[in-house]
């Protein structure tokens, strides 16, 4: 079987541990940089030069670019271009995740920063409140915002920038970090991008009987979306949990069985198994890990 991931990091340490998974059960693995060069990045001129299967792990106009044009020449494309690109989106997210019934926090949708100081612009509550780059990309703007300096300070910088303004959800500082792929969820416990704890304090212990509504909520985010493998990041508010965030393919960091759920995906397409947990430092929320076949296969 022939699997291309696209991606500007194949040393990224779970996609060198799939691509060792499959190339020892016999199977070729390529890698692909959508963003190389200039012009439009390559794609094969037949359904028959098609990898039979695509993994997309960059996020880049150019990558989904490509997505879109092997999608249209029939190849499988994980996660599909379409998907990838409303999870670039954070102002469409807030607004299929309302529509859906996913607990998230409100949010509003600036064409620009700088709007915040004009007019009724600010959430619903006020003070303290969360500003976010609207298009999610590396080094984007993501910053609690406690009052009118704090605000004018932020906007100075970054003046033009599409933004969402999200009411701040308290938080003890840590994320709980779910990773799903293909139905297997995959939980640890990260420091918040926005009042993580103090250097030095050791992280929250990790929540090994993770509770079954945040299970069951980040695998209807996966349905929501039309997700294969993302991340959803859960703050807990009032012993509910709420998505502060989604990503499309995340760079997954941790978790043994990973690898391992992420090749058998590439190879097949399997339904959601029942939940279970692993002694592996790590919540492992789904099934034991499938088999990857270790027989060539050739199209």
């Amino acid at each position: 079987m022939r699997v291309c991931v696209l991606t500007d990091k194949p040393d990224h340490p779970l996609l060198a541990a799939v691509a060792s998974v499959l190339t020892g059960a016999e199977h070729r693995v390529t890698f692909l940089d959508p963003d190389a060069g200039t012009g439009s990045p390559p794609r094969p001129e037949a359904a028959d030069d098609l990898a039979d299967v695509y993994l997309l792990k960059a996020h880049t106009p150019r990558a989904l670019a490509l997505a879109r044009s092997l999608e249209g020449l029939g190849a499988r494309v994980v996660n599909s271009a379409a998907a990838t690109e409303l999870c670039q989106d954070r102002s469409r997210i807030a607004a299929v995740a309302e529509g859906a019934g996913l607990p998230m926090p409100r949010t509003r949708t600036l064409d620009a920063l700088s709007e915040a100081l004009h007019g009724p612009e600010l959430p619903q509550n006020g003070y303290p409140f969360m500003v976010k780059s609207r298009h999610s990309r590396r080094a984007d703007l993501v910053a609690r915002v406690d009052g009118p300096a704090g605000l004018r300070s932020l906007a100075a910088e970054w003046s033009d920038e599409p933004v969402v303004l999200q009411e701040f959800v308290a938080n003890s500082g840590w994320d709980h970090k779910l990773w799903v792929i293909a139905g297997e969820v995959f939980a640890a416990v990260r420091p918040a991008p926005v009042g993580a704890p103090p250097d030095g304090v050791r992280p929250a212990p990790l929540v090994r009987d993770l509770p079954r509504d945040w299970t069951r909520l980040a695998l209807r985010t996966g349905d929501v979306f039309g997700l294969d493998v993302y991340g959803v990041d859960l703050l807990d508010r009032e012993g509910a949990p709420v998505v502060v965030d989604i990503n499309a393919f995340p760079g997954i960091r941790g978790p043994k069985g990973a690898p391992g759920a992420l090749a058998a995906l590439a190879l097949r397409r399997p339904g959601p198994r029942p939940a279970r947990m692993t002694g592996d430092g790590l919540a492992h929320l789904g099934g034991p890990d499938p088999a990857v076949s270790s027989g060539p296969r050739t199209r």
